[in-house]
């Protein structure tokens, strides 16, 4: 049911009557039946919605059947649509229906079948379907056989299509959406293939000319129409249930909650002033007017939830100028002292309900939406579906893909799409339009056209469903009440099938008016929480990140000198630039830093930098300016500076401000017009010369579309602060928190490895007797990498070696450990993983404990062999036992050393195949610091191919893709046929060293 709330509003907008339905699957033997082939076997039923009571079936029924049905496919059955057809219309499908196929078998079968059916729905609702869709229709569907059932049961007939597509012309576009989903080519024998059929949407005409022998059955059609009368409630509020105290409303609780916090926030600040209270009811009158206090109150909730779990969480977006969001500990931002209008988050015009979007540390995320199920209900909490749809770039791979077009050519062919800008979506028109190349090879290449015009078609198609990253529904009822529910795609969690423009009013202004709430787990809070709890192992000291120092020295001074890997929002090499010339000494210039380092206004850097640095260049465009852009040292930095522009010097009030803004965002060239004259005339009403009114307008108009508004970026701010400020104070607590939580991904941990060299840190292999699960601290200057760094090593394994340390146990020898530490799943496996990555070191030499493995797992078994699970308790259990008796064995070749390493931590860490070399190599470009100044120069780098892959080209000449590696980085090369010989014995070198010219 996807699509059911865009198709109702479209036909409510153009006056047609939406008829709302599904094909189910209904299983033979029931849907709780799931044995072999036997059940996957289903029949197809056509439910169609009378009113809003079967249209909530419907609901109920999807979700029924992607929960409890779901066998190779959602399935329902008679039972459960015995309990469920109330308000709805069944037709008995297409060939594949329990009648058709049943009265295929016989005259008796098909009675049974019908009679079955009738007992649900009764002849009033119960229609039987006639298709006429090929020459071979009587083959698939046995329309005479119905003809003759329905006449001798006194059952309606009514004629029907198998449609797919809109247009006879659209049947090759259709097949190629087929092989796309399938990941098959149109050219493949033994696909799925409709091509034989018209399975276009015929017209009016063309179904009475088809079915002119059954005259009624074209009238059942105007039948059931009449019979449908839906009226599916839209942009409704429905907010979740929040316990109250008895005889007190959502609005009184929030003003006492929010009053009373605001004693005990300021208390230390000098008291509840005059404009502190005023900016309260200012708020509350607002709020409760426009009947959101009680989602106020649910987030507020939430949040406290989550702390109460530990988990860190920020404020995204305009909700950081709220001051009652603030004293509800919603957000940590106190917007009066960060100057942030409230205004820009919600007015009493704005018709959309308040968005509150919350970071959360995405390694807890999980765990808090678990507690928002257990505090709201599980059946009233799940996450909201996504649909990725099929974009001009995409899609032209897709569809060279399926047609069997060699990848290359479709390749060049979508990198002549330009890519769309911020907010803009580019479309294959748009990108012929602007590509003069790419117009003419769509004129000149027939295989070209063919690809475009067959993606034309396909363009904005959904292609896959996701989960939101961030959105969550909340419901008051079951949330079936609301929305049709299935499993997520590749997973077990409970998902809407409505995504969030048919759920929430806010982010569409025709939906039902379920209130989302978006919890999006980012990766630096994980961070800063690991790194907080480390501090507080090592040194016993707690630190609130909200109560930081924000002028400590040492941070600024981190982030002035360049050192910002790993510091949120500031860890690129093009603001770590900026930031150095900028020097930063307060949260504002972090702040400005994070607004303007976007497309738009990046190009206001340089004059904030000489500002900063020279105060005396500071000016104002207009003294009235100066309230609101003095902390901005006269420039334009926030979203909210051209608002307020608009409303002190143009005379705009918020609400037509609010207009502007998505005026200039969407690039409507009629609304900007008429915008532009506005702005203009209120410039000069309010003492602005005309010239002076135009130039402001050309100021404004490039920025508002792409500018971020303050109370976001002031949010931000904090948590780059935060990571900084750790970062700067306790260094090696803050990267071995980052290593642990990047573990997964090589190319970051090869980067965090670099920095920790380039603070003095080292880091060492893991070690069964001191690593964790993630890397561990060590002392002020070592960090050992974790046991979960480890590829190959179990789960199991490395849960027992925890329990042991958490317990207190030691592993005096390597007896010691293996009989301490044992799992079940303990395996050869995990035994040269553990020797390879160094992990038992301190237990013996690397290749002594590998020519070993066999004579370790023949003393496990011989050791635990009485023990009837196969495993040991994990402590204090006492085994009489043989001392176990290594094999001797030569050194590993210290490239093979390394080797080990690569292949089982990632990357290189007790040495590097280029160390040899280093005298050789000192003037060489490193990696790290290639960009793209660097184009068209020639460059000489040494390194290694650590990965590398053969092809060929369309000629079959022999070509590669290989990862090129020094210490500092890596770099993705592409072979060409021509140096192919002379990269050859690098490539199966295994890891030998190269030196080349780029």
């Amino acid at each position: 049911m996807y699509g059911a709330i865009e198709f109702y509003n479209t036909c409510r907008k153009h006056e047609v009557k939406p008829i709302i339905g599904l094909e189910a699957y209904i299983a033979p033997r029931g849907m709780k039946m799931k044995e072999g082939k036997i059940d996957a076997d289903y029949h197809h039923l056509t439910l169609l919605a009378k009113n809003y009571q079967g249209y909530q079936n419907l609901m109920k029924l999807t979700t029924i059947a992607n929960t409890e049905g779901f066998y190779y496919k959602p399935r329902l059955d008679l039972e459960v649509l015995n309990e469920y057809h109330d308000g709805l219309i069944a037709l008995s499908g297409c060939p594949r229906g329990q009648v058709p196929r049943s009265l295929k078998n016989s005259e008796q079968a098909g009675e049974a079948a019908l009679a079955e059916h009738l007992k649900i729905f009764g002849t009033e609702n119960f229609f039987l379907e006639l298709q006429r869709n090929s020459l071979h229709d009587e083959e698939l569907q046995p329309n005479e056989l119905l003809i003759a059932l329905g006449n001798k049961m006194g059952v309606r007939q009514v004629a029907t299509q198998d449609c797919h597509y809109l247009h006879k012309e659209d049947a090759e576009a259709q097949d190629v959406l087929v092989c796309v989903g399938t990941g098959r080519s149109v050219d493949e024998p033994n696909r799925l293939d409709m091509r034989g059929h018209d399975l276009s949407l015929s017209t009016p005409e063309e179904m009475i000319a088809k079915f002119a022998d059954v005259p009624e059955a074209i009238k059942s059609t105007q039948i059931i129409a009449n019979q449908v009368d839906i009226e599916i409630p839209i942009n409704q509020r429905y907010f979740a249930h929040i316990p109250l105290p008895e005889g007190i409303t959502p609005e009184q609780e929030l003003t006492n909650q929010t009053n009373q916090r605001a004693k005990e926030v300021y208390a230390n600040k000098g008291g509840v002033t005059k404009e502190i209270q005023e900016r309260i009811d200012y708020e509350l009158n607002i709020i409760n007017q426009k009947g959101f206090a009680v989602y106020f109150l649910m987030v507020a909730d939430i949040v406290a939830g989550a702390h109460q779990l530990g988990a860190l969480t920020n404020t995204r977006g305009s909700a950081a100028g709220s001051i009652v969001g603030y004293l509800l500990n919603i957000s940590a931002i106190d917007p009066l002292e960060y100057q942030l209008p409230f205004e820009r988050f919600l007015t009493l015009s704005r018709p959309t309900p308040p968005d509150v979007d919350l970071d959360i540390a995405d390694d807890r995320r999980d765990e808090v939406i678990g507690w928002i199920a257990d505090r709201y209900g599980h059946d009233k909490v799940a996450q909201i579906i996504t649909f990725g749809t099929m974009k001009a770039r995409a899609v032209v791979r897709d569809v060279g893909r399926a047609l069997a077009v060699p990848y290359g050519k479709c390749d060049r062919i979508a990198k002549m799409i330009p890519l769309g800008k911020q907010g803009f979506t580019m479309t294959l028109d748009k990108a012929i339009d602007q590509n003069p190349e790419l117009a003419e090879i769509y004129k000149t290449d027939a295989e070209t056209k063919r690809i475009i015009d067959i993606a034309k078609k396909l363009e904005g198609c959904v292609r896959h469903a996701s989960i939101h990253a961030a959105a969550l529904a909340i419901t008051p009822t079951p949330l079936t009440d609301y929305t049709p529910l299935q499993v997520e795609p590749d997973g077990n969690r409970l998902i809407t099938q409505y995504d969030m423009y048919a759920l929430d009013v806010g982010a569409d202004g025709n939906a039902i008016g379920v209130v989302k709430m978006d919890l999006l787990g980012i990766r630096n809070l994980s961070i800063l929480e690991a790194a907080i709890k480390l501090v507080k192992i090592r040194h016993n000291i707690e630190i609130n990140p909200n109560k930081l120092p924000l002028d400590d020295s040492k941070t600024y001074q981190l982030l002035s000198e360049g050192h910002t890997f790993g510091v949120f929002q500031l860890g690129s090499s093009g603001i770590t630039r900026h930031l150095k010339e900028l020097r930063p000494s307060s949260i504002f210039d972090i702040s400005a830093m994070i607004a303007l380092y976007r497309p738009g206004p990046m190009g206001i850097i340089p004059e904030y930098i000489a500002r900063k640095r020279n105060p005396s260049l500071v000016k104002f465009f207009d003294e009235r300016m100066k309230d609101y852009l003095a902390r901005s040292l006269g420039l334009l930095v926030y979203q909210d500076d051209v608002l307020l522009t608009a409303i002190e010097i143009a005379g705009y009030t918020w609400e037509e401000a609010d207009k502007l803004r998505k005026a200039m965002g969407k690039k409507i060239p009629a609304e900007m017009a008429k915008q532009k004259v506005k702005f203009i005339d209120g410039c000069i009403q309010n003492g602005m010369s005309s010239t002076k009114a135009a130039e402001l307008f050309t100021l404004i108009e490039p920025f508002a579309a792409y500018g971020v508004n303050k109370a976001h970026a002031a949010s931000y701010s904090q948590v780059s602060y935060q990571t900084a400020y750790m970062k700067a104070n306790y260094t090696v607590e803050f990267m071995a928190a980052l290593m642990s939580a990047e573990s997964g991904d090589e190319d970051k941990i090869f980067a965090a490895f670099e920095e920790c060299r380039n603070l003095g840190i080292q880091v060492l292999p893991p070690d069964v007797t001191e690593s964790y699960g993630g890397f561990t601290v060590i002392d002020e200057n070592t960090i050992r990498f974790g046991l979960r760094a480890i590829k190959n090593l179990g789960s199991d394994v490395i849960r027992k070696i925890i329990d042991c340390h958490k317990a207190g146990i030691t592993f005096e020898s390597l007896e010691d450990f293996l009989t301490k530490s044992y799992s079940k799943n303990f395996n050869k496996k995990s035994w040269e993983a553990l020797v390879k990555a160094g992990a038992l070191d301190k237990f013996g030499d690397r290749a002594v404990l590998l020519a070993s493995t066999d004579r370790v797992l023949d003393f496990l078994r011989e050791h635990f062999k009485n023990d009837n699970s196969g495993q040991t308790s994990l402590f204090g259990k006492s085994f009489q036992i043989g001392k176990l008796q290594l094999q001797p064995a030569s050194p590993i070749p210290p490239d093979d050393v390394l080797k080990f390493e690569k292949e089982h931590l990632g990357l290189f860490v007790s040495g590097h195949p280029l160390d040899r070399y280093n005298e050789v190599t000192k003037d060489f470009t490193r990696i790290f610091t290639i960009n793209e100044s660097m184009d068209n120069r020639t460059i000489e780098i040494a390194g290694i191919i650590t990965k590398a892959k053969r092809t060929v080209t369309k000629k079959n000449d022999p070509m590669a893709f290989a990862t090129f590696e020094d210490k500092s980085g890596s770099v993705e090369l592409l072979i060409f046929p021509k140096v192919m010989p002379q990269a050859v014995g690098y490539l199966d070198g295994d890891g030998a060293v190269s030196y080349t010219h780029l």
